[in-house]
């Protein structure tokens, strides 16, 4: 494996070496699970998943032995307590609710399951047994029935987000509390309030925090020291800096060897935000678009650059996953036979079949999803040649060329329909979304046929006219008129 990754610790491409050879750990933050999940979630989600193919892609090959993928699940925070007395129903309903809302829309965006999703709820005696070892370092202390990390006891703290604590804490939203030492210090443990989730605990009665989770979660599926621990930019203060803190403190290791976070989706070039209402949660974009739409517009940015989401750019990702699907289905549907030996040298065959060696290169580097599109347009753009001027040749090489797309396309999730399904489906998709069918379409056409038996031009026209406005394109042709989408 040549693979470099950009570690948010050190803030460098460094290249990557599993902790034990042949072996890849990675967690990655789940959602707390108390509402619909929006695009942001989504492209947080798609990218991880990514990230997770092209290591089961390298296991494939035999480049690894075994790769693990820890997602969680956040179900108790105040977020979800909220939204319980706001609904009337418990902590309970309403996680399970909403985790299985989240594998509706991750399921429809194509996401692999990882290997281990584990609750925060089923690990609250490995959660009190870390902080029992922070108290007992003196890195914690209780204060009534609550416990709080006391980050100056750790010296590194804030080296992941590369400011001191002090910057750290200037402008941020820090509860005032007397029981803390510090404004800094961060809840392990809080104790029981009433309507409240609570366990037991050598504090008393309470809850953890939302910090001490993902410690104890990581630690408990991936052990002390792991390869990979990713989330969203937002995550690296305080969650991520906090999490460093407490494992480091607890066991003595740094936690984890390469952080990887992605960047965020801005709306019309701005935050997404329900405040300014361009907040859209994946099922409403689901509504206009396909998953795989959606999907491919995500990945055409780096990961770690913002990504900015608006009509047009997901027009675009539309017309482009139609390119893809419609020069494969040509592709797969030829039938030409031949091709000399001189026509094996031409250089848009050695382009095509270059193209898996050059998008690996490009995931190589740091996962550049943004530069391995590219090389995907690049081939397209040389399979439509040699379909229009030399298909024998395509023909010749057929079974190579489709089995490299096909690794490629799994490392991103995408083109792994049959393209003929995948034409039915977005035209029934874009039928119901105009509240019309074939037959309403077929009706039409015959109704303009017959205008223009009877020479009413107006009458054709205007049915044309009816078809056009709702984006759909009539083609007269020898054997009658067939229509399309534009």
């Amino acid at each position: 494996m040549s693979l470099k990754i950009h570690n948010s610790l050190t803030r460098q491409k460094e290249t990557f070496q599993p902790i034990k050879e042949g072996k890849v750990r990675m967690y990655v933050c789940g959602v707390t699970v108390y509402d619909f999940c929006h695009i942001g979630h989504a492209r947080s989600g798609i990218v991880f998943d990514v990230i997770y193919r092209y290591f089961k892609h390298i296991q494939k090959t035999g480049g690894l032995e075994e790769v693990i993928y820890v997602r969680n699940f956040t179900d108790v925070d105040d977020k979800i307590i909220n939204k319980a007395n706001q609904d009337g129903k418990t902590c309970r309903e309403i996680s399970e609710k909403y985790i299985e809302e989240f594998y509706r829309d991750m399921d429809a965006l194509g996401l692999l399951k990882p290997d281990v999703e584990p609750k925060a709820t089923d690990h609250i005696p490995e959660m009190i047994s870390i902080i029992e070892k922070l108290i007992e370092k003196d890195h914690a202390y209780q204060a009534g029935n609550d416990v709080y990390f006391d980050i100056n006891s750790f010296s590194p703290y804030g080296k992941l987000s590369g400011k001191t604590v002090e910057d750290l804490l200037a402008g941020a939203r820090v509860a005032v509390d007397e029981k803390k030492k510090d404004p800094g210090d961060f809840a392990l443990w809080k104790g029981s309030k009433p309507g409240e989730p609570e366990w037991d605990s050598p504090w008393g009665k309470g809850r953890p925090g939302w910090h001490i989770e993902c410690s104890a979660m990581g630690q408990k599926y991936l052990g002390e020291y792991f390869d990979i621990h990713g989330g969203g930019k937002d995550l690296i203060f305080p969650h991520h800096e906090n999490e460093i803190a407490q494992s480091h403190a607890a066991t003595g290791k740094v936690p984890v060897k390469y952080w990887i976070h992605n960047g965020f989706v801005d709306i019309n070039k701005e935050k997404m935000s329900k405040s300014l209402g361009n907040f859209f949660t994946i099922r409403e974009v689901l509504k206009e678009v396909n998953p795989e739409t959606l999907r491919f517009f995500l990945l055409s940015s780096h990961y770690r650059s913002g990504i900015d989401f608006s009509e047009q750019v997901l027009k675009d990702a539309r017309i482009g996953v139609e390119r893809f699907y419609r020069t494969l289905q040509d592709l797969m549907s030829l039938q030409t036979k031949g091709g000399s030996e001189r026509e094996q040298n031409d250089p848009r065959l050695e382009l095509i079949l270059s193209t898996h060696k050059r998008f690996f290169e490009e995931m190589d580097d740091d996962f550049n999803t943004a530069a391995a599109i590219g090389r995907l347009f690049e081939w397209v753009r040389a399979v439509n040649s040699l379909l229009t001027e030399n298909p024998s040749l395509l023909l010749a090489n057929r079974d190579k060329i489709l089995q490299d797309f096909r690794d490629m396309s799994f490392v991103l999730g995408v083109f792994q329909q049959d393209p003929g399904r995948h034409f039915e489906k977005e035209t029934e998709a874009r039928l119901a979304k105009l509240n019309m069918d074939r037959r309403e379409i077929a009706r039409l056409i015959d109704e303009r046929a017959k205008a223009r038996k009877n020479k009413d031009w107006a009458g054709s026209d205007a049915i044309r006219d009816q078809l056009a406005a709702k984006g759909i394109v009539l083609e007269d042709k020898p054997d009658g008129t067939v229509w399309k989408f534009q």
